[in-house]
């Protein structure tokens, strides 16, 4: 999620704050204020993001402080969330530095891949996105490319033609 969050303000501006997470070992939810559906070329640019900083495998530091340090040091807070006088200050390399009390892993490489399955809204200002991480994040790149070259020789077509002809023929 800190590197999704990292990647959203990049993409579409500082603005992005955090509203809510779910994180499991495979999957993860991310919810964040945004005032428009995000375009698919945006959210392929998202993924490759999070990607390329998942392969950069930097390690994930976890430091505890007291609040005034934390944000004295660039930390910034994932959403409106009350914080005692100690904080848990979460870095990954220079890309993300956020107060956050959940569980890391060790390092991002340990992520595996990245993939966004769905983007919605969840209310007025506040988007969502769902992503599947590591193995499950493999099978669903897998079994979408076993439909594409399922689906090829029923349009009698290239793969990468597939929507084009599918278009063709309505």
């Amino acid at each position: 999620t800190h590197i999704l969050h990292a990647a959203l303000r990049h993409e579409l501006g500082d603005h992005v704050k955090q509203a809510g997470s779910m994180v499991a070992a495979d999957r993860l939810r991310f919810d964040f204020t945004h005032f428009s559906q995000i375009d698919p070329e945006a959210l392929e640019r998202i993924e490759v993001f999070v990607n390329q900083r998942v392969r950069q495998n930097v390690p994930v530091t976890v430091e505890e402080m007291d609040m005034d340090h934390a944000m004295q040091s660039g930390a910034t807070a994932l959403f409106e969330e009350k914080y005692g006088d100690r904080v848990r200050v979460v870095a990954l390399d220079t890309f993300s530095r956020e107060l956050c009390g959940g569980t890391h892993t060790g390092r991002t490489g340990n992520i595996g891949l990245f993939k966004i399955f769905s983007e919605s809204s969840v209310a007025s200002g506040v988007r969502r996105i769902e992503a599947f991480t590591g193995n499950t994040a493999l099978d669903h790149v897998q079994k979408t490319s076993r439909i594409l070259q399922q689906l090829s020789p029923l349009v009698k077509d290239r793969p990468d033609h597939v929507v084009n002809r599918a278009h063709s023929t309505m």
